[in-house]
């Protein structure tokens, strides 16, 4: 049997994977999205926009339930308290999620362009408002959210929803969906031609630099202005789901603690600012194979910084600060994190070699032609 500390470790890590396959993934169909109402100049346009993502879409949301799934089954104790207390946030992100695939099935049914565009509007609201909320959650995450726990372990939220749109989580909001247009505009770069194709590599330039930017303004905010947690004493990587058991001081500087003590990892955020200035020059050169590449590092650098610097914390309490919940004491079982193990181990391959496949089959070049040519079996 795998050490329980070793299990924790690795779903942490797995975790992190899936969060980073939810936002490359499901972030080029959110890009596009989002873009759509701006970039794509006449209806022919848009189809271009939406048909480049039309086969993939609903298969990339996967990601998301996944994630969500992975949460609650590894970390039952952090999904409770962030998903009661981020309840309403949580809502609205659904609601939004909702009206994707509502916008994709019911855009092309009527020929009207008030009906269309009604639905571009749509399907830019579902699109938009996920990366601008989980970006806003990943602020508070650093800032600390406002819970306590209670001797049976029942946690209780003591704060609202307004509370999570500060200035340091709205810079962390306008980030996520800056960096998720720049990965959008990328993609359309990829699968498009002629004035739209021009018109996305614009985007993608403004878009790349402007990631670059918020993301040194994020960490220069994060060492000047927010101050990290540390477990002084009682924190038991082997030990039970019990988070009140350890003490927990906030400090200043702490969330660099792990970049000091390991400089290697100074590479996640270096990849988060070196894909978004790489992604630019290559998109400028014409290359843009290795700019989408480049956009999908930034996210992977960018959503990865945040959970490198508060390791081994996943959700630090600002009312309660021995409540802050750890990977080492928030975890399910041991036998429970084995099984999922496994099964992660068989299946996580062959999601990947089939959503590698099905990009290979179903990419290419689009245009108004194509579209003008397939009109009735597309979007």
């Amino acid at each position: 049997m795998i050490d329980y500390e070793i299990l924790k470790a690795v779903w942490w890590l797995f975790i992190g994977v899936l969060l980073v396959g939810f936002a490359v993934m499901d972030g080029q169909d959110m890009g596009v999205g989002t873009l759509l109402p701006f970039l794509g100049k006449d209806d022919d346009e848009r189809r271009v926009m939406i048909n480049s993502v039309a086969p993939h879409w609903d298969g990339n949301q996967v990601w998301f339930l996944t994630g969500g799934g992975a949460m609650f089954a590894a970390w039952p104790l952090m999904y409770a308290v962030a998903f009661s207390g981020f309840y309403w946030a949580m809502l609205v992100i659904l609601a939004a999620l909702m009206l994707r695939p509502l916008a994709f099935d019911y855009r092309g049914k009527v020929a009207a362009t008030r009906w269309r565009t009604s639905w571009d509007w749509m399907l830019f609201v579902g699109s938009v408002v996920p990366p601008i909320i989980c970006g806003v959650a990943f602020g508070n995450l650093l800032q600390g959210v406002p819970f306590e726990i209670d001797s049976t372990m029942r946690p209780t939220y003591t704060g609202s929803f307004f509370g999570l749109l500060n200035p340091f989580g709205l810079l962390c909001g306008v980030l996520s969906i800056v960096m998720i247009i720049f990965h959008g505009a990328n993609y359309l770069v990829l699968r498009t031609e002629g004035s739209l194709h021009v018109r996305a590599v614009k985007v993608s330039t403004l878009a790349g630099l402007a990631t670059a930017m918020l993301f040194v303004l994020g960490g220069v905010w994060t060492w000047l202005g927010v101050d990290g947690y540390v477990a002084t004493a009682g924190l038991d990587p082997a030990g039970p789901a019990n988070p009140l058991a350890k003490t927990v001081e906030i400090q200043a500087g702490a969330w660099f603690a792990n970049y000091t003590s390991c400089p290697v990892l100074w590479l996640v955020p270096v990849l988060g600012l070196a894909g978004a200035l790489g992604g630019v020059a290559m998109v400028r050169a014409g290359r843009a194979w290795p700019a989408i590449i480049c956009s999908a590092v930034t996210i992977l650098g960018v959503v990865l910084t945040p959970l490198v610097s508060m390791f081994p914390f996943v959700l630090p309490s600002s009312t309660m600060l021995n409540a802050s919940l750890t990977i080492w004491d928030c975890t399910s079982s041991q036998l429970t994190l084995q099984i999922m193990l496994f099964v992660t181990l068989i299946f996580l391959p062959l999601v990947l070699a089939y959503t590698t496949w099905a990009y290979r089959v179903m990419g290419g070049k689009l245009n108004a032609e194509y579209i003008q040519k397939n009109t009735h079996h597309l979007y």
